[in-house]
């Protein structure tokens, strides 16, 4: 009686030119059971992530051929694996313009293999999640269409150009329209679990939103303001 196959090993592709930092992070993977590939430079990464088909991306930002930011806008341009940005670069402004070019979550070094693991568990679950929703899942609110599948979105028909963050946003305030998300649910979900008290995160982004969706971005009548708790998208718009 033959054996039954091993169930495949989820792949995280390493991006990260310092050899001691993808040894650590080998020897700390691959000991939870994860298979990891790796890169050193950003060109390696790119081609990695488009032929190895990962789970996941661990990218430094510190790359010696290309800025781990183009890096992100580049497999944004065609893949939707989570990505998790691995860097020196403590500032706020980095961190922001690595979420915002499409990254996942953003974690400091140095850093601790169980917090990696623990980010990384959590972009797993949030891809699973979105992979299990239906290919046809559309939501339709007044004048604005949301395709959560192919990552769209069009205001009368004419479609909108959003920033990953923005679709982010926008698309989880879709999936529970009607419904009051709180300030710390939706800095949770959009950003990580770090972020939650970062609420000028959700006033820029939401007022970036309104002034491309909105009819009238003063009066909102989809992207709707519960002061002090959160935000809410209408089921339905007034006439």
């Amino acid at each position: 009686m033959s054996a039954e196959p091993a169930a495949p090993r989820t792949v995280v592709l390493v991006i990260e030119d310092e050899t001691p930092i993808r040894k650590f992070l080998r020897a700390g993977l691959e000991g939870q059971g994860y298979a990891m590939v790796e890169a050193a430079t950003a060109e390696e990464g790119v081609t990695q992530a488009a032929t190895c088909a990962p789970d996941v991306v661990l990218l430094d930002l510190g790359l010696p051929d290309v800025d781990g930011f183009e890096v992100v806008r580049r497999i944004r341009g065609w893949s939707t694996v989570p990505i998790l940005v691995l860097s020196a670069r403590g500032q706020d402004g980095d961190k922001v313009a690595a979420l915002d070019a499409g990254a996942d979550d953003y974690v400091t070094k140095p850093f601790s293999m169980q917090e990696l693991l623990a980010r990384l568990r959590v972009a797993l679950r949030r891809r699973a999640e979105i992979g299990s929703e239906r290919a046809e899942s559309v939501v339709e609110v007044g004048r604005l269409r949301i395709d959560l599948a192919r990552r769209r979105a069009s205001v009368s028909g004419v479609e909108t150009q959003l920033t990953p963050i923005e679709f982010r946003l926008l698309s989880i305030l879709a999936r529970h329209a009607g419904r009051v998300l709180t300030h710390d649910f939706l800095l949770r979900e959009v950003w990580g679990p770090r972020y939650t008290t970062q609420h000028h995160y959700l006033r820029v982004y939401m007022a970036q939103l309104r002034h491309k969706v909105e009819e009238n971005p003063g009066r909102p009548q989809l992207l709707l303001t519960e002061t002090g708790v959160g935000y809410r998208m209408a089921e339905e718009t007034r006439s």
